[in-house]
């Protein structure tokens, strides 16, 4: 694939509104994680919940789309001038010509969670009030994305579980391969709910503590929510590119449900292509930003992938014990760190390992590292194992 310019990009998560936020933190090895008094959830668990997203006002002729998911991307937009940056774009390559491609796993599903709560006790009606379409529905948030930035070209919403937003930069790069559009809008948004919490506890993925990967005793994961968003666009002459997108690889385990292939083999096979999409080889990627959830078998499994590909001499760590594991939102979260990683010679140190995995045989880093960057790799491997991995590098 050609390489497309990323000239914009912003992140708001637990640790902070917009980039300089995101970047103390990483630089200060500082986690977002607390102990979890979200709503009502009763479980022993630390979260990644971004303050203060009920005080944020939608605007005025958007307000049909009020809830905690839309909401947190409203305010993701205002950081770091994305909105503007967006805005700059449109006038260059026109309104229709800007495509909006954005993951989430289960949008605005706490206002019907909401609703449920207040149904009608005779006939078990939910409120009148009550609006799916501009609330739940998962295309909402990238209907309101489009809407907010006044856009009028494709919108999609990817929901292909925790890796919906790494699939966004893939399609939109699809588009812009195809000459249907020529920049658009990628990202992902993913804002917390009972669902979700009660979800993975149920299945004893949920770690008691802030989560772990890869330590010897990891015990599940951490939830989080976050909206990331990069403007990804063509070259033109006129922008100033920041990063480039040079490569994007998928890959379908059909394995299991919820566990991924043992092997790594899907994992393994969507790395590969990232690579060969870019035209480079394992030995050219000087970072790899791991999916590493904190899960026994994810992080076996992604292991095995990266050590088979890559060797075990390949720096790499996991960001989710700092953000904690933002599911549809994590794989444009985690591509704005490869970003930021790239911009200050970053090597992000995973955080929480008290003591290594014997097993898991790679070079993952617990402090950070400085050092010269010019390619790194984001994994994000979703249910059902639905993988993509995205290939960044430096903009000359």
């Amino acid at each position: 694939m050609t390489a497309l310019q990323i000239t914009h990009f912003t992140a708001t998560s637990c640790l902070g509104r917009g980039l300089e936020a995101t970047l103390a933190a990483l630089e200060a090895s500082r986690s977002g994680l607390k102990p979890c008094h979200f709503e009502t959830v009763a479980i022993e668990t630390q979260i990644g919940e971004v303050a203060g997203l009920d005080a944020v006002q939608l605007p005025a002729p958007l307000r049909d789309f009020e809830c905690r998911n839309n909401r947190l991307a409203q305010l993701g937009l205002e950081q770091d001038g994305f909105d503007s940056a967006v805005r700059d774009s449109a006038a260059r390559w026109g309104r229709q010509r800007l495509g909006v491609f954005l993951g989430t796993s289960t949008s605005g599903i706490l206002e019907t969670e909401i609703a449920y709560r207040a149904r009608d006790p005779g006939s078990g009606a939910l409120p009148a009030g009550f609006d799916y379409e501009h609330r739940h529905n998962s295309f909402s948030v990238s209907d309101y994305v489009r809407r907010a930035l006044e856009l009028e070209g494709p919108a999609v919403s990817l929901c292909s579980a925790c890796s919906s937003s790494a699939k966004a930069f893939a399609a939109a790069q699809r588009m812009i391969g195809a000459g249907l559009i020529d920049a658009a809008v990628v990202g992902g948004v993913d804002s917390l709910c009972l669902t979700t919490l009660y979800g993975f506890h149920s299945l004893q993925l949920m770690a008691r503590t802030a989560c772990r990967p890869f330590d010897l005793r990891r015990d599940g994961l951490s939830i989080g929510e976050a909206a990331a968003f990069a403007l990804l666009e063509r070259a033109s002459g006129q922008e100033d590119a920041k990063v480039l997108l040079l490569g994007a690889g998928e890959s379908s385990d059909a394995h299991h449900m919820s566990s991924p292939h043992p092997d790594g083999a899907g994992a393994r096979a969507a790395m590969r292509r990232a690579l060969d999409a870019a035209g480079l080889e394992p030995r050219d990627v000087d970072y790899i930003n791991l999916h590493g959830t904190g899960t026994p078998s994810n992080d076996s499994a992604e292991s095995v992938a990266v050590s088979a590909l890559f060797g075990t001499e390949a720096p790499c760590s996991s960001t989710k014990a700092a953000t904690g594991h933002t599911l549809g939102a994590a794989g444009a979260l985690e591509a704005v760190i490869c970003a930021l990683a790239l911009h200050h010679d970053l090597l992000p140190g995973g955080l929480n390992l008290t003591e290594r995995d014997p097993q898991l045989k790679l070079n993952y880093l617990t402090e950070n590292r400085r050092g010269t960057l010019n390619t790194v790799l984001s994994n994000s491997f979703g249910f059902g194992g639905v993988n993509c991995a995205l290939l960044f590098g430096r903009a000359a």
